[in-house]
């Protein structure tokens, strides 16, 4: 079995987050930027990264609402989900991100790093809170 990869995906930035090679560890991978037009380049970035990490499953961060009215965040991350397996053969297993850049950023205020510091990581940082709860609820059991 191969690494899993989680994304949280913006219309600006892009975080990624990889496990480790036994799916036990969630670490901050690397942050893409983009104009949040044309994913071509993000896309083959993300195809680039799976090959070069072993990646076999990608979640996807998509923003549901609390009162489960379908957002407009919602629907393009499942378009970027469409296209991400259009291009990968990868499809991506959907899981909510609420709150995942609020609890990332409160994290980074914690811990000390300044503002244009967490602007650079957070993206990354809440792609990881996404791997780490999809870790911790698919582990196997023994």
């Amino acid at each position: 079995m191969g690494r899993a990869m989680a994304i949280d995906y913006g219309s600006r930035r892009i975080g990624v987050a990889l496990s480790d090679p036994l799916c036990v560890i969630a670490q901050p991978f690397e942050t893409l930027y983009w104009n949040g037009k044309n994913p071509e380049r993000v896309l083959e970035r993300l195809s680039g990264i799976i090959e070069e990490n072993d990646v076999d499953v990608v979640i996807l961060g998509s923003p549901r609402r609390t009162d489960g009215v379908i957002s407009e965040s919602q629907k393009a991350a499942v378009l970027f989900g469409t296209l991400f397996f259009e291009k990968t053969g990868i499809s991506p297993i959907y899981a909510d991100e609420r709150y995942t850049t609020v609890i990332a950023s409160r994290i980074l205020i914690e811990t000390g790093v300044s503002g244009k510091d967490r602007k650079s990581v957070i993206d990354q940082m809440a792609a990881q809170i996404i791997l780490r709860e999809y870790l911790d609820n698919h582990r196997p059991i023994n």
